[in-house]
């Protein structure tokens, strides 16, 4: 961001419609805005819109919203890591966020580790990311095979019984 727009904003921080014109434009310069403006929903999804990045600087409030999550983590799906505790529970906002960004699953809460379908997704898009699975499905045949083709490091987080079976070594040899 350039100087000026960082200087006006501050200048400008608490005037309403000079923040929906600058997020417009730029969306992180929420970051500058007072706080009852990072939790407006109109101002925050204004911003999201232009730049899903600036999740950061929205109001924990907001973080708690589904709406807001899922408009960020469409344009920025590791955003998914500022949602609030709820959200990251919840199987439809990190399932989002892992069909674009499977490291997602290191802050998916530990029920959402031992989703099947989640970790799958996640290691389809990131082999390696299986080290964030539940033990149990580090265990699994199918999703070792998985994370090892799409990256072969994936093989050092698989189970002690995986690691020692024939296909799996053929597959990293």
């Amino acid at each position: 961001m350039e100087d000026t727009d960082v200087t006006q904003m501050k200048a400008n921080k608490g005037n309403r419609e000079y923040v929906i014109q600058a997020v417009k434009t730029k969306g992180k310069l929420l970051e500058f805005a007072i706080p009852e403006f990072r939790d407006d929903e109109e101002i925050v999804k204004i911003a999201l819109k232009q730049d899903g990045e600036a999740l950061e600087f929205v109001s924990d409030r907001l973080k708690d919203n589904k709406e807001i999550i899922l408009l960020a983590i469409s344009s920025a799906p590791w955003t998914a890591c500022y949602a609030s505790e709820k959200l990251k529970r919840d199987k439809e906002v990190i399932m989002e966020s892992v069909k674009k960004y499977g490291q997602t699953l290191y802050y998916a809460s530990e029920e959402l580790r031992d989703d099947r379908e989640v970790v799958k997704t996640a290691i389809e898009n990131k082999g390696l990311i299986i080290k964030y699975a539940s033990l149990r499905l580090r265990s699994d045949k199918e999703l070792a095979k998985i994370a090892i083709r799409q990256d072969a490091r994936a093989y050092q987080f698989l189970s002690k019984e995986l690691k020692e079976d024939e296909e799996i070594k053929k597959m990293i040899e």
